[in-house]
């Protein structure tokens, strides 16, 4: 794991006083400017397109969104992901309080071993998504979209566990696109290639292999292709980023923002928090909730493991089929983004709503992913429509275009798994 340079107060779970509790969360109290790569990325900001990422200045693009996307599937693309939150959990109790609260079988996760989990509140609502990087038998990294540190300590008592935030201590990457195992290599990552989907492994960076600054490099990403994650603690993310983008120079690196890395993850049909789905603590209205299976994510339930937050009230819903949504790949004829359209039955009756779309320039297919009340789209999938305003000379003009429910991802590179990585 990367050591970070700034520790941060460690709240102790099991009889943790109020004092270092309160001290823990410190963090909240704490506008960020920008992440520990923000020299670099202003430096490329052509566009000037920002958005605040969790309190972090965040790019939705740097010099042009369409052909960030195409680095993405034809080079390789750097994206800074450390707003991302990330957790440190370590102990003899790691792994118990891990399996208690999220959805996946956690002792299954060998260390060296990264898998994509979701946790619920005690109703059976997804609090979060986000992934599970298992660094050694007692130490985790959880990294997700939302800050969950109150109701991690809160949920830790009892167990011996230390919670930490580390989400500035530790500078993270995403380097994406067919060309990520060469730069990797290039840059001097020997064995890099051993690593199969989901594996990580520790690196030496800045100091030779005697070094004690270690780079964790997971291959793993949000784009449906070959690619890694990095992290590093943020004193050494500089040096990090010039070491990629002076080895990707003739592989064709480029820095991206958001934009480019959105269209992505729609093509291999991931779903993202507050965008697909409102999270449980951030929805006002009951019928924003969602459980699991009715976002796609049933297939992490893990049943034999014994009870995790949430279990009793999924397999009630299950049982007496009070799952009421589901989540659904849809193909739209045209070529027009159906973003935020309505699903109609028949051009008439309102039976969901698009969360994201796209015209997918590796699918040829126009694309979108919607949550639709069920029996929709689960045993009713014909006749369904979408409601779409495209701009005319000056004039919105309503269309009505045919969907079709399709299975997602909606593109599957062969690149993304092979091992050994492809060397393009």
């Amino acid at each position: 794991m990367a050591q970070a340079t700034k520790k941060r107060p460690v709240a102790k779970a099991a009889g943790a006083p109020v004092s270092a509790r309160i001290a823990a969360q410190a963090h909240f109290h704490t506008l960020r400017l920008g992440t520990p790569f923000q020299p670099r990325i202003d430096a490329l900001a052509r566009t000037q397109d920002w958005y605040n990422w969790a309190g972090y200045r965040a790019p939705h693009s740097l010099w042009d969104e369409e052909l960030e996307y195409f680095a993405i599937r034809s080079q390789a693309a750097l994206f800074d992901i450390s707003p991302m939150t990330k957790y440190r959990i370590e102990g003899p109790d790691a792994e118990a309080l891990l399996n208690r609260v999220t959805l996946r079988d956690v002792t299954k996760l060998r260390p060296g071993r990264v898998h994509y989990t979701a946790w619920c509140d005690d109703e059976g609502f997804v609090l979060d998504d986000g992934t599970l990087f298992r660094l050694s038998p007692t130490r985790f990294r959880l990294c997700s979209q939302e800050r969950h540190l109150p109701w991690l300590l809160d949920s830790a008592v009892g167990f011996d566990v230390i919670v930490e935030e580390e989400t500035e201590a530790v500078a993270g990457l995403a380097l994406q696109g067919p060309t990520s195992f060469a730069v990797l290599r290039d840059a001097g990552f020997a064995g890099v290639e051993r690593l199969k989907i989901f594996d990580l492994a520790d690196f030496p960076h800045d100091g030779g292999p005697q070094g004690n600054t270690q780079v964790t490099i997971s291959r793993t990403g949000f784009t449906g292709d070959l690619g890694y994650e990095l992290f590093v603690s943020a004193d050494k993310a500089l040096s990090l980023w010039d070491r990629l983008m002076t080895s990707g120079d003739l592989r064709g690196i480029r820095a991206i923002g958001y934009t480019a890395l959105n269209r992505a993850r729609l093509e291999a049909g991931l779903i993202v928090a507050n965008a697909d789905f409102t999270t449980a603590e951030h929805a006002i209205r009951a019928d924003r909730l969602r459980m699991p299976d009715e976002i796609g994510l049933g297939f992490m339930i893990d049943l034999e493991k014994g009870h995790f937050n949430g279990r009793r009230a999924i397999l009630e819903a299950r049982a007496k089929r009070k799952l009421r949504y589901v989540l659904v790949g849809l193909e739209i004829e045209g070529n027009i983004p159906a973003e935020h359209a309505i699903v109609y039955h028949k051009k008439a009756h309102e039976v969901g709503l698009v969360s994201a779309a796209m015209w997918s320039p590796m699918a040829k297919r126009n694309i979108a992913i919607a949550s639709l009340a069920r029996p929709y789209g689960d045993t009713m999938v014909e006749d369904l429509w979408v409601e779409i305003y495209a701009m005319r000379e000056l004039q919105y003009q309503k269309l009505m275009k045919r969907a079709k429910v399709v299975a997602r991802p909606f593109i599957k590179l062969d690149r993304r798994t092979a091992n050994p990585p492809a060397d393009f």
